[in-house]
């Protein structure tokens, strides 16, 4: 049997191969298939959830399968929306669904969630309220005429040099995000676009102005390429995930180990605290196999374990590339030598994606309970 280290390496080696394979899987690709097709024709929350295939879909890609049977659970989740600090997604400790919250954001983009676009509607809204603030109409003859424009041209922009390039677009862009003082200087927005979001350091993300943030997540060529001003995460980056979800539980349904060790490689650019890994019981697990902290440890004083973690591990490893290939090389070998041939089905149940507790979290549970009341 191949080790733990062995197959983690097999698949990362080339994760965009080991993806193309899981997207090729006749079930897979027709299920993506039926889910592109028809995401963009919802219009409502009510037609979400009521249209099974895509739900499903949807919700195996954000590491929810267990939850799909909850539909009014999740109409509530989605109808909250995450703008509001109170709102119901933002109050569960499981953060799976306020993402989920996020990608299917009925609450704030109406009957255009599923086709939301930040390069595109994000822009032209954002357009549109600088106007206003600057006391323009939005029916205004040149004002409307730039827009249409705008959305009219921005999608077939391929590239940060065509961007750049297209002094109208990039002019309506950088108006959009209050950044014109920066019109002139495209030398430094290449750096801010080439750098992406990503990662906590990038340039972005280091600028006092979160605008800069703003628009390298909106005209992110970074992480999505040529794809970027037509992305939307109800369609592209659902697929992307379910794709990934699937080839983690794949990888798990061989060695636990692995998923494990995917699962963390996936969240590991997030991570800058000890109670994010101690809110997710998968990340934990890493971590108390890296540290040989035995299980029981999960049970002692909240403070003290992220003390531990704190006291023996430097966090910004995993924003580092060669700092995460260690940590988890150490991780795959410790989960060997702990677990060595068992299989998975032997295993404790499966740890992804759950929270504090194994399985269904609390404050699931009690709100499932009030809505069958």
């Amino acid at each position: 049997m191949v080790s733990t280290f062995a197959s983690y390496q097999l698949i990362t080696r080339d994760i965009g191969r080991s993806l193309t394979r899981v997207e090729n899987q006749p079930v897979v690709a027709r299920e993506t298939e039926y889910y592109r097709e028809n995401i963009g024709k919802v219009t409502s929350i009510d037609e979400f959830v009521s249209d099974t295939r895509l739900f499903r879909y949807a919700m195996k890609a954000h590491g929810l399968s267990d939850m799909t049977y909850a539909k009014a659970f999740m109409v509530k989740v989605l109808e909250g929306g995450i703008k509001d600090s109170d709102a119901f997604a933002n109050k569960l400790t499981d953060k799976r669904y306020q993402d989920f919250a996020r990608t299917y954001n009925f609450a704030a983009d109406g009957a255009g969630a599923t086709t939301y676009s930040a390069a595109q509607q994000g822009t032209a809204t954002r357009y549109q309220l600088q106007a206003a603030v600057a006391g323009v109409a939005f029916d205004n003859p040149i004002l409307k005429a730039q827009t249409e424009d705008y959305l009219a041209r921005i999608k077939d922009v391929k590239s940060i040099d065509a961007f750049l390039a297209d002094d109208a677009l990039f002019s309506y862009a950088m108006k959009a995000y209050g950044l014109t003082d920066r019109l002139d200087d495209k030398a430094f927005m290449r750096q801010i676009l080439e750098g992406g979001v990503a990662d906590p350091d990038s340039l972005a993300n280091r600028q006092s102005n979160t605008a800069y943030a703003e628009f390298a997540a909106a005209f992110d060529f970074a992480a999505h390429g040529e794809n970027a001003t037509t992305y939307t995460a109800a369609k592209d980056g659902a697929v992307a995930k379910y794709a990934r979800q699937t080839l983690e539980e794949e990888a798990g349904s061989q060695n636990e180990g692995v998923r494990l060790a995917l699962y963390f490689e996936r969240k590991a650019a997030t991570i800058t605290s000890p109670y994010q890994i101690l809110a997710d019981q998968a990340l934990a697990t890493v971590m108390r196999t890296v540290l040989g902290l035995p299980d029981s440890i999960a049970t002692a004083d909240i403070d003290r374990q992220a003390e531990m973690f704190s006291e023996r591990i430097d966090f910004a490893d995993f924003q580092d590339a060669e700092g995460l290939h260690k940590f988890l090389t150490r991780f795959t070998t410790m989960w060997e030598m702990n677990n060595g041939q068992t299989t998975a089905a032997s295993l404790t149940p499966v740890l992804f994606g759950q929270p504090v507790e194994f399985g269904i979290s609390t404050d699931v549970l009690l709100t499932l309970q009030s809505l069958r009341r």
